[in-house]
């Protein structure tokens, strides 16, 4: 037989070979698990319903909300699941959803114990979010919004009210008159109206931002302002056609500044019976683990998962009644965790905090930048990172002339989910960071505050010294590299904050690490560390080292004798810290280093290894 016949053979049969095991794994990588999908992003109910999604069953609050007055205010963070939670109220007091109710509620509690109330609502909804305008021109952005949901609401009604009420409505010239044409058109026939308002204060973003705006502001709030006049007409139409209405927002400034005009409202933000109504608990983050482990091949269990989720998500409280009790996980992180996690093949996500979270930090920042002194809001920052903790009275509503306010900003801080109660302290609630989620935010918070001084760096350079100091247990070059940053652009106001300034702009610099969680004031059996630079071993798997750091400072005219003297005494502080068990426990398999730190003034003249003898 030819050689080069023999050789062709051999070749096809090699192709044939290949082929079949690549329509092998084709036909592999088509085999579906079944499973319920994850609802991330989604925020129509009846869709989530229809596409078999995982629901975290709320409708038992909706007996809740039926107890409580009639026109509901709720504040919560963005992306806390409102607008989900708004759907479930409108598909369920729908009057035209009325025959689809076992399909849609069948399965959940309330559809086993319906009230009265059901599908007996004619729904209006109205986003503030998408109206298009800002102060200058709000009147005519709010008219066009409110015109094409005022026209689809008759539309989807029209079996339901007058004839010829769509042609009544277009003749109407604005929002306001629309409104009440609506209300008076619904009584004719009938009919009741439950109002749902999302994002009602969407546009406070404004005068956060910028304080020329803040004339403007009160202008469509106060007195004849057209806002006010909605809300006012709202007010008329309550307890006649409007039977129910349900506000909701991130922030109660505009609420403050509003509500005297609308105020037969009663504000549940901060009522116990309400605190988990949005968000997951703890339970219910468990219950969602334990559902998709037993569908998928996890490969954590149940308590692993939980384990790395809880720093990052969990631990808001937003009533003070139930501190103690009860803590919330962000439920559109929980969401945006197990979808990331799943579709990375079971492994632990390498970034932990969902990209659509910097839109709260951009508006704090923006609110800080408002006083351009950072008297108060400063300080109430620098004491959360570096005391781990600030005190204050929660607000419940303020006017925005007055958002400057210690308590009036530390509680805007609240309500945007920036930090969460902890119980009291010194007669005074007691507000804490809630995770390293929000964490983050403040650290790159005080890093842009930096930057306003012209900081910037090489981040390859930055890279490959991080990675130097996870991997090689290179830790000089890294923290000369955070050292040399701090002195070529403290500012003359930095400089004489001293040790809190110092000790703010490291953690903001080593939470920008991408191998470490930086856990600042660690309380242990033996006290407080600095700075422990917890490895995410979870992430990267073959980290070799850990490192926790006493941070030092003291004044520039501190004598080298004295330095020794400090470094003793901090020698002996963090052999203390390192024994104690969250260390142990946190630094797994790597290699902890005990590092003292030392500052005099703005320069660093130690950063040495302490090795115990």
């Amino acid at each position: 037989m030819p050689l080069a016949y023999r050789l062709s053979r051999i070749f096809r049969n090699f192709v044939l070979s290949h082929c079949k095991k690549k329509r092998t794994m084709v036909r592999e990588r088509k085999k579906r698990i079944y499973r319920k999908r994850i609802p991330y992003g989604m925020q129509n109910f009846e869709d989530v319903i229809e596409r078999d999604c995982y629901y975290v069953d709320k409708t038992p609050f909706i007996e809740e909300i039926e107890d409580s007055n009639m026109y509901f205010f709720y504040i919560r963070p963005r992306r806390f699941g409102k607008s989900l939670t708004l759907s479930m109220l409108e598909n369920y007091y729908d009057i035209n959803k009325k025959d689809k109710f076992d399909e849609i509620f069948g399965k959940l509690y309330i559809g086993e114990n319906p009230t009265p109330e059901h599908n007996s609502y004619l729904i209006i909804h109205l986003n503030f979010a998408i109206i298009v305008g800002d102060l200058n021109d709000y009147k005519h952005g709010m008219d066009n919004y409110c015109r094409t949901q005022f026209n689809y609401f008759v539309d989807v009604y029209s079996h339901l009210l007058p004839e010829g009420t769509k042609e009544g409505l277009n003749q109407q010239e604005d929002a306001v008159n629309q409104l009440n044409y609506l209300c008076t058109q619904s009584k004719k026939s009938g009919q009741k109206i439950y109002l749902f308002i999302d994002e009602y204060d969407h546009f406070t973003n404004q005068i956060l931002a910028h304080k020329e705006h803040e004339q403007r502001y009160r202008t469509q709030t106060h007195g004849e302002g057209y806002l006010r006049k909605f809300f006012d007409t709202i007010k008329g139409a309550a307890g006649d056609t409007l039977a129910r209405v349900f506000v909701t927002g991130v922030s109660p400034v505009t609420m403050d500044d509003l509500t005297s005009g609308f105020n037969i409202g009663t504000n549940y933000s901060l009522a116990p019976e309400f605190n988990e109504m949005t968000g997951f608990t703890e339970d219910e983050v468990r219950d969602m683990l334990g559902y998709y482990s037993s569908v998928l091949p996890f490969n954590h269990s149940v308590d692993e998962l939980i384990k790395v989720m809880k720093p990052w998500y969990d631990n808001y409280c937003f009533a003070e009644e139930e501190y103690g009790k009860t803590t919330m996980y962000n439920s559109v992180m929980v969401l945006n965790f197990l979808d990331k996690y799943i579709r990375n093949n079971y492994d632990i996500p390498k970034n932990m905090v969902e990209s659509n979270v910097r839109i709260d930090y951009d508006k704090v920042r923006m609110l800080i930048r408002h006083d351009k002194e950072f008297t108060h809001d400063a300080s109430i920052i620098q004491q959360l990172v570096t005391q781990g903790f600030v005190t204050g009275k929660l607000v419940e509503n303020f006017p925005a002339e007055r958002i400057n306010d210690p308590d009036n900003f530390l509680s805007l801080l609240f309500y945007f989910g920036m930090v969460t109660i902890d119980g009291d302290y010194k007669g005074a609630t007691k507000f804490i960071i809630p995770n390293e989620v929000v964490r983050d935010q403040m650290y790159t918070y005080l890093l842009d505050t930096y930057k306003e001084n012209d900081l910037t760096y090489d981040s390859f350079n930055k890279g490959k010294l991080e990675s130097q100091l996870a991997y090689d247990g290179n830790y000089k070059a890294y923290f000369e590299f955070i050292a040399d940053s701090l002195k070529r652009y403290s500012s003359q106001r930095d400089k004489q904050k001293g040790e809190a300034f110092v000790h703010g702009f490291t953690l903001a610099m080593t939470s920008q690490n991408q191998f470490y969680r930086p856990i600042s004031e660690l309380d242990n059996d033996g006290g407080y560390a600095d700075i422990f630079l917890s490895p995410l071993c979870d992430i990267y798997k073959d980290m070799v080292d850990s490192y926790i750091i006493e941070l030092k400072y003291c004044k520039t005219n501190t004598t080298d004798e004295q330095l020794q003297v400090l470094f003793k005494e901090a020698s002996a502080q963090i052999c203390r810290y390192a024994d104690s068990d969250i260390v142990k426990e946190s630094v797994k398999t790597t290699k902890l280093h005990k590092l003292v730190v030392i500052y005099r003034g703005t320069e660093m003249v130690m950063c040495e290894e302490v090795t115990e003898e």
